[in-house]
């Protein structure tokens, strides 16, 4: 594993920072980031990126299943210059009911590394409308599947799985067994394999975003924006003529950026 997957300090500012060097001059070029918009985050963890979002006068809101996350959240954010003006909600996505929550509807909606997470990606992705504005943006980023870590091996305290590319792709039960032999958690092997159900590529991503709303950007990162604070490498974006090839770019996007609009 490495250090700062379990310093919940680091990573929250590992997060914050490639949302104001990243996620957010990338959104700007879609929509107004300047003029104060309210953003929801949906799955935020410690909400290290809406901390971007909040410095820069935006009102800000989390949705976090866990509550331990959020109580993280919450103390990380007494730190925070206006951290008592970001809003937590500790509740599964499908129980969220806007009028009865006290919601209004949001101009961006953020689901950075969480999509890969969820089950039903179908019936998720349709229900973000509910707390969209019309007209309103959706961004979303995730690893692709078949990415060389697509399945987080590299959360595994296993000094060599951990660095072992695309052994996620193993068969399941042989995956299943290779980490227990290894030693690792049964928590972390069930965490490894329900991702394993649930990691998405590209192009299932899009077939299922693009019934619901239109897609006005993909990018494709042949290194990760936040490698830029995990490893000290610089971001570098899949050659043009490389993110043309379907299913063979989910081999090498490290990360894939989806911007959608609420006007379909």
């Amino acid at each position: 594993m490495l250090e700062f997957h379990s310093d919940i300090k680091t990573y929250f500012n590992i997060q914050y920072l490639t949302s104001r060097d990243h996620i957010i001059p990338y959104l700007s070029q879609f929509m107004d980031t300047c003029s104060s918009i309210r953003v929801l985050e949906v799955g935020c963890g410690e909400a290290g990126v809406l901390k971007a979002f909040l410095e820069r006068g935006h009102d800000c809101t989390g949705i976090e299943l866990e509550q331990k996350r959020i109580e993280s959240a919450r103390e990380l954010f007494r730190e925070t210059e206006h951290g008592d003006r970001i809003k937590f909600i500790v509740k599964n996505i499908y129980d969220i009911d806007p009028q009865r929550d006290n919601l209004e509807p949001f101009d961006l909606i953020i689901l950075k590394d969480v999509i890969e997470h969820i089950p039903d990606q179908e019936k998720i992705i349709p229900e973000l409308k509910k707390l969209s504005k019309p007209g309103g943006t959706l961004f979303f980023a995730f690893p692709p599947w078949y990415m060389p870590f697509g399945g987080h091996q590299q959360i595994l305290r296993s000094k060599i799985l951990s660095k072992i590319p695309w052994i996620h792709l193993l068969p399941g039960p042989l995956y299943r067994s290779l980490l227990q032999m290894a030693g690792e958690a049964e928590s972390t092997v069930k965490e490894l394999m329900e991702l394993k159900a649930t990691g998405i590529s590209i192009e299932r991503f899009n077939a299922i975003a693009r019934q619901h709303f239109n897609i006005i950007d993909t990018s494709f990162w042949l290194i990760n924006p936040i490698y830029e604070y995990k490893f000290k490498l610089r971001t570098r974006k899949v050659p043009g003529f490389l993110t043309k090839l379907p299913f063979f770019r989910n081999f090498y996007t490290t990360a894939a950026y989806f911007t959608l609009r609420n006007d379909k």
